[in-house]
């Protein structure tokens, strides 16, 4: 089987059935997305396939239909992704488990709404939990992130 992931295609032989995040974690070593409760309801292990974001710890392999996008590779130590150094200037995270699936969904957001509303992000972030209860520093992570025109 082939997986594209982060622009890298890799030949595998494992069984369709396994979980997305499985696959990245455990047989190509990509320790970004996390693993939270297991049925999709966390947002933890959030990912992008072909710019989508999807649960992968529900998502088989075999279903996987386009490229994979981790966390990994939403900018680098040189030059951080907007939302990524937004996530810094409003000092996001706590404990930091969510902050992956949360990157990703904010991600994805920005790139279909430059420009979002308070209920635009409700509605793209209600799939990722925080169990530090963040919201409020996501919510201003998010729009400060639409000021630096991420989506433009």
């Amino acid at each position: 089987m082939k997986l594209t992931v982060n622009g890298t295609v890799h030949e595998l032989d494992i069984e369709s059935e396994m979980p997305l995040l499985w696959v990245l974690r455990d047989e190509l070593k990509i320790k970004g997305p996390k693993f939270g409760c297991g049925i999709a309801m966390c947002g933890a292990c959030t990912v992008h396939v072909d710019g989508e974001p999807v649960r992968s710890c529900s998502l088989a392999i075999g279903d996987v239909d386009g490229e994979v996008t981790t966390i990994d590779a939403i900018g680098s130590q040189e030059t951080l992704h907007a939302v990524q150094e937004a996530w810094i200037k409003e000092q996001v995270p706590q404990c930091g488990y969510c902050q992956s699936g949360q990157i990703m969904s904010a991600v994805a957001l920005l790139r279909d709404i430059p420009n979002p509303t308070d209920e635009d992000i409700d509605d793209a972030m209600s799939g990722n939990l925080c169990r530090c209860g963040t919201y409020p520093r996501i919510r201003a992570a998010i729009k400060s992130a639409a000021a630096m025109k991420v989506g433009a």
